[in-house]
């Protein structure tokens, strides 16, 4: 038999509630609810251990009604499933910890349109600031940022127009890094495969990059693949088989991320090739997971938390010069050969 508890006790808890439980004025359990300093230390800690037990929780709405502002920190990134983008997020929350602020989460799926949605939908809370992967918005969210009146950092890319503050590396200075040390190393018949081509836009600055650094050698791509989908172990075993089978003679592959450049790497481990002698590969990004494959995977550590954990203290202030909002932090990516490119 179904049985109903009383509708009262469903009934939200008040300032009054946390008031009667410890004995203090309701005037007294805001102000240490709202951090006041004007409170007693032993006062403050009986309204917050009588908070606790009631298990009451204050209406920030309310207080945003006339502040306009809530301290939410607005975080839109493209992926959720790409081993990515959960690094630079501990990163954010990592660095609002203690802030007052915190973060809440949207998801692109890479889609212009998606993020503008999203976007539009956060920003309609007051948020106190915005962190925002890339440099490409479509014209209405860039409006829409420009006008926000609050910080806003673009993170993961520097290269493009920044809308205020800007953490992340140079993806095209990227992609030349890794084009030196393909060269170094004595390969010459380069493959490049990608996923979600060419709507990741640092994905694309990195093939740009390799091209810049090929081109300066008098050399360019011998093949390509790319692939619109995520990227799954799965589909880089698939890329890989595909643009072998169509060009034998390639001596390098450089895939647009690490994760179907392990999947690449085991199909090749698999098919008895000659890694590096005969065959070099890299990826991008330095995912931990690279440390658990038969062979280390050559790649470039993107600085992920780094990222993270810069862009969080712009948004709380806690900047090295104090600064809210027009900071610009352009991080260095280090190369990590691994065991995948020879040594010279």
């Amino acid at each position: 038999m179904t049985q109903h508890r009383p509708t009262d006790l469903r009934r939200p808890l008040t300032l009054r509630d946390v008031s009667e439980a410890c004995g203090v004025s309701e005037m007294t359990v805001s102000r240490v609810l709202r951090n006041r300093a004007d409170v007693s230390p032993a006062t403050r800690e009986k309204v917050l251990a009588a908070a606790r037990s009631l298990g009451y929780v204050p209406n920030k709405i309310a207080g945003a009604l006339a502040s306009q502002q809530v301290n939410l920190v607005a975080v839109i990134v493209p992926s959720l499933s790409n081993l990515v983008f959960p690094e630079v997020l501990s990163g954010i929350s990592a660095g609002l910890e203690d802030t007052g602020l915190q973060p809440v989460f949207g998801v692109t799926n890479y889609s212009p349109e998606r993020e503008e949605a999203v976007l539009y939908e956060m920003l309609s809370w007051r948020p106190s600031g915005v962190i925002m992967a890339g440099l490409e918005h479509t014209p209405a969210a860039r409006a829409m940022l420009e006008s926000a009146g609050i910080p806003v950092v673009e993170i993961m890319d520097t290269d493009g127009e920044a809308i205020d503050s800007v953490v992340g590396i140079s993806h095209r200075a990227a992609g030349r890094q890794m084009a030196e040390a393909i060269l170094a190393a004595g390969y010459r018949r380069i493959g490049f495969l990608g996923t979600k081509m060419p709507d990741d836009h640092r994905a694309r600055k990195r093939m740009e990059g390799l091209l810049e650094g090929l081109e300066a050698h008098g050399l360019g791509l011998a093949e390509t693949e790319f692939y619109q989908g995520g990227s799954a172990l799965l589909k880089g075993r698939e890329m890989t088989k595909a643009i072998l089978e169509r060009r034998p003679d390639l001596d390098f592959l450089y895939f647009s991320n690490d994760m179907i450049g392990a999947g690449g790497l085991l199909y090749c481990i698999e098919q008895g090739f000659d890694i590096p002698a005969g065959l070099g590969l890299a990826g991008f990004n330095g995912l931990d997971f690279l440390d658990g494959l038969p062979m280390r995977l050559a790649t470039i550590d993107a600085c992920r938390r780094e990222i993270g954990e810069k862009a969080a203290a712009i948004i709380a202030g806690r900047g090295a010069d104090g600064l809210v909002g027009g900071v610009f932090v352009e991080l260095t990516p280090r190369l990590e050969p691994g065991d995948t490119i020879r040594r010279r």
